[in-house]
């Protein structure tokens, strides 16, 4: 059995499911990971980490999608 957890995305509740990384929640999000800088609990989070770091029940993450253009 699946347990999920709460967390806040950019200021918005979201479900995880237990046990799942900050990568998951990138893929979750549809997020490329190459153009995004992320916050966890108000420290960025560096991106070698992202593979290994557990998200956390109430962990709140600020997500800045990088958008190119002239």
């Amino acid at each position: 059995m699946q347990v999920s957890q709460t967390i806040t995305v950019n200021g918005e509740r979201r479900e995880t499911q237990q046990g799942a990384t900050v990568a998951d929640l990138l893929r979750d999000l549809n997020l490329p990971a190459g153009r995004v800088a992320i916050e966890r609990n108000l420290e960025i989070l560096p991106r070698p980490q992202w593979p290994n770091t557990a998200i956390q029940p109430g962990d709140r993450y600020e997500i800045v999608h990088f958008v190119g253009g002239g």
